[in-house]
């Protein structure tokens, strides 16, 4: 007993449209998993580095404490590290902004660019029905 195999013939395109449609829902469901695993990382990152800086502070700290390290600071060279502090941190709000700005502004292109994708279609739609009419002929 042979089985027989029937082959269908499909669209190319249909086949495609149903791939991309597959792809893209896989994408919509693991995308807030994807940015959940950053947001945690980044976390972990910034906390990691919190703490070995402060360790490495009590480490020198008690060092210095117990080899009788002369640790006294003189107001000029404290003022220069709390305006270093300062300007590092509006360094940081100056970036967050920034970033914020330019989200917006590629949320904005991007929505611009979805409302006039079907323009777009319609443009080369429109080009390709001239340059198909010109190089064929119609049937009578």
């Amino acid at each position: 007993m042979s089985k027989q195999i029937t082959e269908t013939k499909e669209d190319v395109y249909g086949v495609y449209k149903q791939n991309v449609e597959k792809y893209f829902e896989s994408v919509e469901k693991t995308m807030p998993q994807y940015f959940q695993l950053l947001s945690s990382m980044h976390e972990e990152c910034l906390h990691g580095c919190k703490n070995v800086i402060n360790s490495a502070i009590s480490l020198r700290q008690e060092f210095a404490k117990k080899s009788g390290t002369h640790t006294d600071i003189s107001e000029t060279a404290k003022n220069s590290l709390v305006d270093i502090n300062k300007q590092l941190i509006r360094v940081n709000s100056t970036h967050s902004q920034i970033m914020q700005t330019t989200n917006d502004t590629i949320k904005q292109n991007m929505k611009t660019w979805n409302e006039n994708a079907s323009a777009f279609t319609d443009l080369n739609r429109n080009i390709m029905n001239t340059w198909l009419s010109a190089f064929t002929q119609e049937k009578s």
